[in-house]
């Protein structure tokens, strides 16, 4: 009988007699569901499919082999097996696991036993390869305490899959002791501990393992190094991440696409971001994993302008983005205050039905956060079909540093009442929210609750809050014996805090004692020194005023300039304060001029206190109208439409002068802004702020 058979590349292939033996048939040339549909309506009227080596080439060609199968289809056929073997059985349990359905494949292992089927090696590392999936480590128990009663125990293979089981499962302990007692494990089984040490975070682990590997001799593959190079990337181990670069371009594996992007993974985490762009730039085929390590690269070095920049770049290469992407590029919008790419990236989610997993959700919350856009990071909350403790933490510290301080208080009651433990972060934004809104009294009880219902010890920066609470609040002198009676050693961090109280509501003498347990333990910091000339300036000290700003100058201390950033139709724009090399120079001054002519006509007066203490008596007032925010808020009026809302990312905390002037700004020329500083968002709309100038 003559059969045809029909391939992909359009050709035909006609047997003239089907072989005695039809596997090579089967198992090779079924290229197709429709090859196989032939071949099994052949072999049923030949009666060839009652014989049970080619019914199990069948089988394995319907369930592994042809992709376009479906398991039903396997299904068939394994049930028409009178009493399968274990080799029938195998076949399913592999197919089921390759096909994402390892809890079917534990299943059937089940049924495999109850219709005593003696299992084999094989049957024992596909199962418990699909225990591993799934973390079945109870199940995987079981299996382990059977592989011993049927003496298979030390077969590699089985070792193997135990190994990789355990590590899977966070079970590393027993992983790395059934490792140990390997006398000739093979790379499978090195990598089989690396992967779970890299589950586990074990990075250092990691690299003292591939150490004792390189000692042995034992030779390693490209599952080894990109487990090593991940290890290196975690703990800036550049000494040994260099030595693999190296090794790769002598063994010529530059080519190796996936090695190449772990090295370029590797070389950004240690903070070698040119390095790894040199050699990003370097590779001939770049996938979407590539990109998102230098995107990634850029946004942790806090470069996220050259971030969006390879972004765009990977976008012109009609590189697909993934999750990964999307998160860092987010990350990067919301450090730069990027609202119109960040909106762009939202639309894109929502346009390829991207699951809004946790991780992604949680950084479109961050990111409208960020740009001060609290209620669209509550309907992203809202959207989210899965929340966790960080999910929830990020809303309560979105609205805590919007000025919405009771309502990120309300926010983390409800989350309580959904019995959702809060983590160390969480009494972070909790206890920012009580500072925020000066709800001192609420501050102490949560400060206290997180020892006494959560058993949370208080870190560095949960006494930070509690200073910043005290100070804001005005009780200066109980937030420095707080400092004084903290169990652990108080940081800079502590210290600035106690300091910037202290320049709020004019305390010298704690002033001064605060920065000088700071130039103890942070000499070469600007602005501590600028907040302690800013404190006997407002005392009226002038001449102490000066000579803390000469002490600074004498020292070689350059001052942090302000910056302002403000986005336009997808382009950032930077301002320096007092900066004439700023864009568009001559029509940003200008329009600042203008600006500040009909400001004053409302009842602006200039507060020269905040000029520059080297500036001559009659520049002073230039020098507070030509601050950074106000340059870029001069700029967002001329170049956007009346009515747009203006956003203004700055580097450091807004000034007195600049808060004031940007509030009867907002009331003049009718416009909302909002402006991001290094400690919260300030919402100006009709003349007044959301901080209710507590800030």
């Amino acid at each position: 009988m003559a059969l045809t058979l029909h391939f992909p590349a359009k050709t035909v292939t006609t047997i003239t007699q089907f072989p005695e033996n039809p596997k090579t048939l089967i198992v090779q040339q079924c290229k197709t569901t429709k090859d196989l549909n032939q071949v099994h309506a052949h072999l049923i009227k030949s009666r060839f499919h009652l014989n049970p080596t080619i019914s199990e080439n069948l089988l394995e060609a319907a369930a592994i082999l042809i992709p376009a199968t479906t398991m039903d289809y396997a299904l068939s056929i394994f049930h028409k097996i009178n009493e399968p073997d274990s080799s029938a059985y195998n076949i399913m349990i592999r197919a089921f696991t390759l096909k994402q359905s390892p809890q079917e494949a534990v299943m059937l292992y089940k049924t495999m036993l109850e219709n005593s089927v003696e299992p084999d090696r094989f049957t024992f590392a596909c199962t418990l390869k699909a225990c591993s999936r799934i973390r079945a480590l109870e199940e995987g128990e079981q299996i382990h305490a059977q592989i011993l009663k049927s003496g298979f125990g030390y077969r590699q293979l089985v070792t193997n899959t135990l190994i990789h089981l355990y590590a899977n499962c966070g079970r590393i302990d027993i992983a790395r002791k059934m490792f140990d007692r390997m006398s000739n494990g093979d790379v499978f089984s090195w990598n089989s501990m690396f992967s779970g040490y890299v589950k586990t975070e074990c990075w250092r682990e990691i690299v003292d393992l591939f150490n004792e590997m390189r000692d042995l001799g034992v030779k390693f593959d490209e599952v080894t190094l990109i487990n090593v190079l991940m290890a290196c990337g975690r703990l800036a181990d550049i000494e040994l991440g260099g030595w693999i670069s190296e090794y790769m371009e002598e063994k010529e594996l530059n080519g190796n696409v996936k090695l190449m992007t772990a090295v370029v993974d590797m070389y950004a985490k240690c903070g070698h971001v040119d390095k790894a762009r040199r050699l990003f730039e370097q590779m001939n085929r770049k996938d979407v994993v590539a990109w998102s390590a230098m995107i990634s690269g850029y946004s942790q070095a806090r470069r996220c302008k050259e971030a969006l920049g390879v972004f765009h770049d990977m976008q012109m290469a009609n590189v697909v983005p993934n999750e990964v992407t999307m998160v860092s590029v987010l990350s990067c919008c919301a450090v730069l205050g990027a609202l119109e790419t960040g909106k762009w990236v939202h639309l894109y989610v929502n346009k390829k039905r991207m699951e809004l997993t946790i991780t992604l959700g949680t950084a479109l919350m961050d990111f409208y956060a960020k740009c001060g856009l609290i209620e669209n990071a509550v309907e992203v909350f809202k959207k989210m079909p899965l929340k966790n403790v960080f999910s929830w933490t990020v809303l309560i510290q979105c609205l805590a540093s919007n000025g919405q301080g009771e309502r990120a208080l309300e926010t983390y009651y409800i989350m309580r009442e959904k019995n959702i433990e809060p983590n160390d972060v969480t009494f972070i934004a909790v206890l920012s929210a009580c500072s925020h809104v000066g709800m001192v009294d609420e501050g102490r009880e949560l400060f206290v609750s997180m020892s006494r219902d959560f058993d949370l010890e208080p870190r560095m920066e949960h006494y930070g809050c509690m200073v910043d609470i005290l100070g804001r609040a005005g009780l200066v002198e109980e937030a420095y014996q707080f400092i004084k009676n903290m169990p652990i050693p108080p940081n800079p961090v502590i210290w600035r805090t106690l300091l910037a109280a202290c320049r709020a509501h004019k305390n010298v003498e704690v002033g001064e004692e605060s920065l000088k347990n700071l130039i103890t333990l942070e000499p070469m910091h600007s602005g501590d020194y600028i907040l302690l000339s800013d404190i006997y300036a407002s005392a009226g000290r002038c001449e102490d005023a000066l000579r803390v700003m000469n002490q600074m100058r004498e020292q070689g201390i350059k001052k942090t300039p302000g910056c302002s950033l403000i986005e336009l139709d997808g382009e950032i724009y930077e301002f320096l304060a007092e900066d004439n090399m700023c864009p568009h120079f001559k029509e940003v001054y200008d329009a600042t001029e203008n600006m500040m002519k009909r400001i004053k006509s409302a009842g602006y007066v200039p507060n020269t206190a905040d000029a520059r203490l080297d500036a001559e008596e009659d520049d002073k007032e230039a020098s507070v109208a030509h601050h950074s925010e106000k340059l870029a808020i001069a700029f967002g009026l001329i170049r956007t439409s009346p009515g747009t809302t203006i956003r203004i990312s700055k580097n450091l905390r807004v000034c007195t002068d600049c808060h004031n002037a940007t509030k009867i700004i907002s009331k003049v020329f009718n416009r909302e802004i909002v402006v991001r500083d290094w400690t919260r968002f300030h919402h100006f709309k009709e003349g007044s702020c959301s901080c209710n100038d507590y800030w």
